[in-house]
């Protein structure tokens, strides 16, 4: 099924429901988020989450037959920002992750404009939104 697609997130979220239910009423997870197929738990003690790693991938070998992706499992502190669906989450803030910046400014052109403006709405991107309009301007 093609990424991106609108069946492929349904499939996405029918297929994980049981991980969801795993994680919020197994392992009684308060702070957890997913979408598709990536998701958060948070958690103060970060130890408590680093435990959980072995039972997230046993569940998710055992009941789907999938991985979890060896160089994006982290644990971190949130003053570090959480990097989910192309933004940084930090505590008082959100951000555009850098590789997300690179790409609106190397893709963005007069009828694509309003998307990426639209994407720069959930962060702060101010400065961003500015040179996007020049460029923009700059280019007919």
């Amino acid at each position: 099924m093609p990424i991106g697609n609108l069946t492929s997130q349904l499939f996405a979220n029918v297929y994980m429901n049981a991980f969801d239910h795993f994680i919020k009423d197994d392992l009684r997870e308060r702070f957890y988020i997913r979408y598709t197929d990536d998701a958060v738990i948070l958690d103060q003690d970060q130890e408590r989450l680093r435990e959980l790693i072995p039972w997230v991938q046993a569940w998710l070998w055992r009941e789907r037959r999938l991985d979890l992706h060896p160089r994006k499992v982290e644990v971190r502190n949130f003053r570090q920002g959480i990097d989910f669906l192309g933004y940084v989450t930090r505590p008082q803030h959100r951000v555009l992750r850098t590789r997300t910046k690179r790409r609106i400014i190397g893709r963005v052109n007069s009828t694509n404009i309003s998307s990426y403006m639209g994407i720069l709405e959930h962060c702060e991107g101010f400065d961003l939104k500015q040179s996007i309009v020049r460029k923009v301007q700059n280019n007919g």
